[in-house]
C-alpha cells in the first residue's frame, strides 16, 4: 500500500507554535504514515525547535514522528545529544540531509556529507530508522546524473532504509530517476515529495532557487490565475492531486506532501487520494 505523509516546519512566533498546533490536530486525524519535521530556521535553535515539535508530534498527536538533522551544522557531540532526547521522547526515524548554507551559521567539520552522518547515525544508533534526501532532477551542485547517483548510492550502503524526493513538477522526471536508481543498483522505496503551489509567491520562489523542470500546464496555470489568488490556490492543489493520481497508479512507494503548515491544503488532497492509496500495492 502507498504511504501518505506530511513535512511541517518549526515556527518561529508564539501565534505560530499555536497555528502549528492546529495543523498538526488536522494532520493526526488524517492517519499519516509519519511525520516529518524540518530544522529551525534560527541558528540557535536549530536543533531543539525540530526535537521540541517531534515529540509533539509523536507523543501528543501519537503519529510517527521523523526529525530532520542537517550533517553541515552538527558536531559528533551534537548528534549523540538530539539522538538521546530523541530516544527519550521514543521518536524513531530521523531524515538525514547535508543542510543548505544558512548565513550567519557557521558549518561544522564533523560531516561533511549526508553519507557521513548516515553512516555515524547507522553505525551508533541501529534502532533508528534513517531516511536520505535525493534530486530526481539532480542537486544543482552536481556535475550531471551520474555523479548525482553516485552520492545517492553512498548514502543508501552508508544505510538509508529509505529515500524521499525533493519536489518535482514533472513526472516523467520521477520515473525517470527511478528507472536510473534502479540500473544504479539503489533498491530502497523512492518515496514522492509533492509540493502543492497554493499561491504566486510560492510559485514565485520556487521557480527562483529550484531547478525543477516546469511544464507548459503548470506555466498556464500560473499565467491564467496569477490576478485571482482563490483560483490559483485551487488549480494548485488540483494539479497536485493529478500528480498523485499518476504516481500512485503507476506504484509509487510513497507521497510526501509539503505542507508548508496548511491545513487545508493536507486535507484536501487525502479527500481526493485516500481511497486510492487503500487499492495501490
Amino acid at each position: 500500500m502507498t504511504s501518505l505523509s506530511y513535512e511541517v516546519f518549526p515556527p518561529n512566533s508564539a501565534v505560530g507554535i499555536n497555528h502549528l498546533n492546529q495543523v498538526l490536530a488536522a494532520l493526526q486525524g488524517l492517519a499519516p504514515s509519519f511525520i516529518s519535521v524540518t530544522c529551525s530556521s534560527k541558528a540557535a535553535r536549530l536543533a531543539q525547535e525540530t526535537v521540541r515539535v517531534a515529540d509533539y508530534v509523536e507523543n501528543c498527536c501519537h503519529v510517527p514522528a521523523m526529525a530532520h538533522l542537517p550533517a553541515w551544522y552538527l558536531s559528533r557531540t551534537d548528534v549523540d545529544r538530539i539522538m538521546a532526547q530523541l530516544r527519550e521522547r521514543h521518536v524513531g526515524r530521523v531524515l538525514v540531509l547535508r543542510g543548505d548554507e544558512r548565513p550567519g551559521l557557521a558549518k561544522k567539520d564533523d560531516f561533511p556529507h549526508a553519507s557521513d552522518l548516515i553512516a555515524y547515525i547507522r553505525q551508533n544508533y541501529p534502532d533508528f530508522q534513517i531516511t536520505g534526501a535525493c534530486y530526481p532532477e539532480k542537486h544543482p551542485e552536481s556535475l550531471d546524473m551520474v555523479a548525482e547517483l553516485q552520492h545517492l548510492k553512498l548514502k543508501v550502503d552508508a544505510g538509508c532504509d529509505q529515500i524521499i524526493t525533493q519536489l518535482f513538477l514533472d513526472n516523467r522526471c520521477y520515473y525517470r530517476f527511478r528507472e536510473l536508481c534502479a540500473i544504479a543498483g539503489i533498491d530502497v522505496p523512492i518515496i514522492a515529495g509533492i509540493m502543492p503551489i497554493i499561491n504566486e509567491r510560492q510559485a514565485n520562489r520556487i521557480l527562483r532557487t529550484s531547478a525543477v523542470a516546469v511544464p507548459e500546464k503548470f506555466k498556464d496555470i500560473l499565467a491564467k490565475y496569477h490576478d485571482h489568488p482563490e483560483a490559483l490556490k485551487q488549480a494548485g492543489i488540483s494539479y497536485a492531486i493529478d500528480q498523485i493520481v499518476d504516481l500512485v497508479t503507476n506504484d509509487v512507494a510513497g507521497i510526501h506532501l509539503y505542507t508548508m503548515n496548511q491545513a487545508d491544503t493536507a486535507r484536501q488532497v487525502e479527500q481526493n487520494i485516500g481511497a486510492l492509496l487503500q487499492v495501490s500495492c
